[in-house]
């Protein structure tokens, strides 16, 4: 139950982060706003982009869960330092991975990867804090 209790923590907190971050990088490069609305991803009218909002849930419960199991293994003294070391793991195993194949699979700018990027390591970072907690 912990693990979901802090899951959902980690899914609020990432979900507003999220929000407020992607909001501010379409403020400094308008071209994201273009491309989302390229044609490439479902328009927001979708009934089935209600499902998008899940993510952040979703992958908060499983970062609970792999820190319940490796999270004593994670180095750093402070909580902050344990949060950059997970934020650090996390994007070697799945954001580097996950972004190579978007950029090459994907009709999508550099860009919009290097955006990504940037909001998943952030998040990655704040799950961290509230598990080193």
């Amino acid at each position: 139950m912990k693990i979901v209790k802090k899951g959902l923590i980690i899914g609020v907190v990432n979900l507003v982060a999220g929000l407020i971050l992607n909001r501010v990088l379409h403020f400094l490069f308008p071209a994201l706003v273009q491309e989302y609305q390229g044609g490439l991803f479902r328009p927001w009218t979708d009934p089935l982009m209600t499902a998008y909002f899940l993510h952040p849930f979703i992958l908060g419960i499983a970062l609970a869960y792999f820190w319940s199991l490796f999270g004593k293994d994670i180095k750093g003294k402070t909580g902050p330092e344990k949060a950059l070391s997970f934020a650090k793991l996390y994007f070697v195993i799945a954001t580097i991975p996950g972004m190579f194949i978007s950029l090459t699979s994907f009709k999508i700018s550099f860009l919009m990867v290097v955006s990504w990027t940037l909001v998943g390591f952030i998040q990655a970072y704040l799950a961290g804090l509230i598990l080193a907690r």
